[in-house]
């Protein structure tokens, strides 16, 4: 991703162009990504590269180097979740959507399969299954639908 011309957007038009352009093509259909350890860093790698790019080198105040940002830093300067809590905050609310759809939908087959034969069940991973064992802990149609 070089920089042709380094000054012609400011900062924040870029964090506006990475939100609404590039996190939406990375993230596309990640409610029903099963992400392992390795994936999850990988995901944050790039993140951290790309706001890199945005914010640029930093002068270091005491030696006056330019060196690059920390980690922790660009999270200060984002000031949004990461991409990793998005993904799991995204995979939670398309599980509720799931849960009240109900079984007279055709959609509930597609990612439950077949519960007689649960050959789709060891697909689920990690997250899957928390998701899915905090569901079934917590089923209530008062919290899912809010009349409750």
């Amino acid at each position: 991703m070089p920089d042709v011309y380094p000054g012609l957007l400011s900062k924040n038009l870029k964090i506006k162009i990475y939100r609404t352009i590039i996190l939406p093509f990375v993230l596309y259909g990640c409610e029903t990504w099963s992400l392992i350890l390795r994936e999850e860093w990988k995901l944050r790698v790039f993140e951290n590269m790309v706001l890199r790019r945005i914010f640029g080198p930093r002068r270091d105040e005491v030696t006056g180097e330019w060196r690059r940002w920390h980690n922790e830093d660009l999270n200060d300067l984002y000031s949004s979740p990461n991409i990793v809590r998005v993904i799991k905050s995204r995979r939670m609310r398309w599980v509720g959507h799931v849960a009240r759809m109900g079984e007279e939908r055709g959609c509930v087959g597609s990612w439950w399969g077949n519960r007689r034969e649960r050959v789709h069940w060891r697909d689920l991973g990690v997250d899957g299954w928390i998701i899915l064992g905090w569901i079934s802990r917590r089923w209530d149609v008062g919290i899912w639908t809010g009349l409750g």
